[in-house]
């Protein structure tokens, strides 16, 4: 007998403890972080910044959606970023001593930050202005939140198809 596929995350219902408006934002990281975890064991580390067709590498994709929920969700909380965030960002793309365990790790104690976060987001401020970047670009808290989520999944698409052509 083949094995159920699992369930994906949103139509396992809700999200413990986040506010009702903010769950798809939930179940899209969390899926990301589910289909993510999956690439872990199986993707060697010799591959992680092999770009083909001049395509981003594994290991940006993997910085990135790590540091761009940081950022996201730091200013959704109204604040900027901090140095370290900045040095974070400058270092996003940069070949080092990486691995695919050490930076899906990272991801994961990113989404546990982010499901906590937004399990402590009042609704009521859903609609409120949050400045993005130097220049304190207008959005509001949901924007952030949903930017947050589309944009993870995008960048979770980008890396699975990187990480097929890298293998096949």
């Amino acid at each position: 007998m083949a094995d159920k596929k699992k369930a994906e995350v949103w139509l396992r219902g809700p999200i413990r403890g986040v506010p009702p408006l903010l769950q798809p934002v939930a179940h899209a990281l969390l899926q990301a972080q589910e289909e993510l975890n999956e690439l872990k064991d199986n993707f060697p580390d010799k591959l992680l910044w092999g770009k083909p067709a001049g395509m981003a590498s594994p290991g940006f994709h993997l910085q990135h959606l790590t540091g761009v929920l940081d950022r996201l969700f730091t200013y959704a909380r109204g604040k900027q970023l901090t140095e370290t965030q900045l040095a974070y960002l400058d270092a996003e793309g940069k070949i080092g001593a990486y691995t695919t365990a050490g930076l899906v790790h990272a991801f994961n104690k990113q989404i546990d930050i982010a499901i906590k976060q937004l399990s402590h987001t009042n609704e009521k401020t859903l609609t409120e202005t949050r400045g993005v970047g130097r220049a304190k670009i207008p959005s509001t808290v949901i924007g952030l939140y949903v930017h947050a989520a589309e944009h993870t999944m995008r960048h979770l698409g980008q890396l699975l198809v990187t990480v097929r052509i890298l293998t096949t």
